[in-house]
């Protein structure tokens, strides 16, 4: 553990979260602000570490899914990004472009990867000649694209971010459309299964689609601000990028015809960014155990002249709980008194605390501490591993539990009960006209009036309107119920 001081934060959660958020993150080494450049941060110890078991967690799921890794360059050729016009229309604003060389001026342009469409099915063309070879299921992990965002925040938006990305090939649009659920279901299983991070999947309406996509599918989720971030998308991109690079097949009718392809993006970021927000409390982070760099901190209290005995069992305990597969940590530092270990590592998150002090020495047992509730187990060294286990477990149904306070939805009918309910935060659900190109403009009408957005409409639990409801904003007949929020 670094010699770094962590003093906690100087605001509460609930009255400033803007600045809680911002101080967690520094004070807890997840990230460093201070490199010099708008949006690139420096991603620190203890949020690597956390950030490699999301991406293991994503990995393992994609793979068993079927889909094989790749590593694409990070260089686009201008030339790509031309071949398929709403999807460079719709990114030209953030690209990044490198044009020189040194003093050279460089033939072709290309731009830093801010997503990898174009690269991927670039190669596809090469890549995919059958129907023997399809389904084609690929995916990039730890990497890096680059947006040109005006407004940065860690973990939320930035100019360059963590990544994670599938490409699938198909020789039906119905097989496309069921990987597209399979997405969806992969992100449910880690994110809200294992990070115990709530949220709802939406279609997005046409008019906040992915640049190029038939259909997206997106994941929002609230935070403690009442705002909510999507953290995660998957694409329905039929066969408009197939025809823009000639993605083609030999069908067993022995035809050329073109694939059917999908996309996906976990937001690698803004997973974390929910499990700080979410989870986290005035004492800083709290951690799901499955992401937790360490399971546990032993912190041996010290007594003059029993020094030996507690650092004797402290190796012990280490021994053991490791033996058994978990990971710990002995906070041995007698330059740091217990009370301050205690606050320094429930800064950071760490499910699970072990004290040993004398008295735990003499009756061969340790007091383990919850992170969630600070609840203290009296626990003999007999029954160590198991109690550790259920402890573990325990803290983590605590999390998911406490975790559900931020699903929150209320129901409109009128504008005037929008405008009201949109100072709660949180998702407002609405009658509305349309979520094709019929409503955007009163989507746009509604986003200036109340800085809210349309989110679209649930997956899950779609709800009709009732008879006689009409659109909030231009009066008509109402179509559908939409859910509505303001956005990170």
């Amino acid at each position: 553990m670094s010699k770094e001081r962590l003093l906690g934060t100087s605001v509460k959660k609930h009255e400033n979260f803007s600045e809680w958020f911002s101080q967690v993150v520094m004070k807890t080494r997840l990230a460093d602000i201070r490199y010099g450049l708008q949006g690139f941060i420096v991603h620190r110890e203890w949020g690597t570490k956390i950030l490699r078991k999301i991406y293991e967690m994503l990995e393992e799921e994609v793979e068993r899914d079927g889909h094989e890794p790749v590593l694409f360059p990070i260089a686009i050729p201008l030339r790509f990004f031309e071949r398929e016009k709403e999807h460079v229309e719709g990114f030209a604003p953030e690209v990044f472009w490198v044009m020189k060389a040194g003093d050279d001026e460089l033939e072709e342009p290309f731009a830093l990867r801010p997503t990898s469409e174009t690269a991927f099915y670039s190669m596809y063309s090469l890549w995919i000649r059958s129907w023997k070879d399809l389904p084609f299921k690929r995916y990039q992990s730890r990497v890096c694209v680059y947006r040109y965002e005006s407004h940065t925040r860690p973990f939320l938006r930035g100019r360059e971010f963590p990544f994670f990305e599938t490409h699938c090939a198909f020789a039906t649009h119905e097989e496309a459309l069921e990987q597209v659920k399979r997405d969806m279901q992969i992100l449910k299983r880690v994110v809200e299964e294992k990070l115990f991070i709530p949220f709802v999947f939406f279609r997005r309406p046409k008019w906040d689609k992915f640049a190029g996509a038939e259909d997206t599918y997106a994941a929002d989720c609230v935070m403690p601000d009442g705002k909510v971030s999507q953290i995660g998308s998957t694409h329905d991109l039929g066969q408009r990028f197939s025809k823009a690079f000639e993605v083609t097949f030999k069908d067993k009718d022995m035809k050329d015809k073109y694939a059917w392809i999908t996309c996906f993006g976990p937001g690698i970021w803004r997973i974390l960014a929910g499990v700080i927000a979410i989870h986290g409390d005035d004492k800083g982070l709290i951690l799901p155990s499955v992401i937790a760099p360490v399971h546990g901190v032993v912190i041996p209290i010290y007594f003059k002249g029993k020094e030996d005995a507690v650092e004797q069992k402290t190796l012990e305990v280490k021994e053991i709980l490791e033996k058994n597969g978990f990971k710990v940590y002995v906070d041995d530092d007698k330059e740091k008194s217990a009370g301050f270990k205690f606050n320094e590592w429930e800064m950071m998150g760490v499910p699970l605390r072990i004290e040993i002090g004398p008295k735990d020495v003499e009756n061969n047992s340790v007091i383990i501490v919850r992170r969630v509730d600070r609840e203290k187990i009296a626990v003999p060294i007999s029954k160590l591993v198991e109690e550790f286990a259920k402890q573990l477990e325990e803290n983590d149904k605590l999390i998911n539990s406490r975790s559900k306070r931020y699903h929150i939805v209320h129901r409109a009918k009128t504008f005037e009960e929008v405008k009201e309910l949109a100072q709660k935060g949180g998702f407002i659900k609405a009658p509305f006209c349309g979520i094709d190109e019929d409503g955007e403009a009163c989507a746009d009408k509604l986003q200036e009036l109340t800085a809210l957005k349309v989110r679209g409409i649930p997956l899950e639990e779609e709800e009709k309107p009732e008879k006689g409801e009409r659109c909030i904003i231009c009066g008509k007949e109402a179509k559908y119920i939409v859910w509505l929020a303001k956005v990170y």
